[in-house]
């Protein structure tokens, strides 16, 4: 398996999550579920990004920057990290509401940039081999994670 089809399908799973917190979100009513729902977003959103920086990211360093993009990814991501940070220490339901939702909305529109980008990129700028050999290693971090 290729490390984009593998990050693809780990974002099949993340689009099925953020459908899940907006449906449920209005019908929270203590701050310590919205805080649940954001804690666990956080955690599992950490992990993917920690994967696919060292395994996707890290190689296309220089693509990035030949197109002038090289800190847009990241800072996205310090903005994702930032909202959910925020949503976890809010002590307003209504705003920490507020918080969780455009956490993920903007992990939403930052999943799509990398679905419509980033990862046809990869296809393109790093050969078959590569790709599988980052697949490999996905899979590898992801057993001992497990373990």
């Amino acid at each position: 398996m290729k490390i984009t089809e593998a990050l693809l399908a780990e974002h099949v799973v993340f689009h099925n999550l953020f459908d899940h917190i907006e449906a449920t979100l209005p019908k929270l009513r203590s701050l310590a579920e919205v805080h649940a729902l954001a804690s666990m977003l956080d955690a599992a959103l950490q992990a993917h990004s920690q994967v696919e920086d060292k395994l996707l990211i890290e190689p296309l360093e220089h693509c990035f920057a030949q197109i002038g993009q090289q800190e847009t990814f990241h800072d996205e991501h310090d903005e994702i990290d930032e909202h959910l940070k925020s949503a976890l220490h809010c002590r307003n339901l209504k705003r920490a509401r507020r918080l969780l939702h455009i956490a993920v909305i903007t992990s939403r529109t930052h999943f799509d940039k990398e679905e419509r980008l980033v990862f046809p990129m990869a296809e393109k700028a790093l050969k078959s081999r590569t790709l599988a050999t980052l697949g490999e290693a996905w899979m590898r971090q992801r057993t001992a994670m497990t373990n």
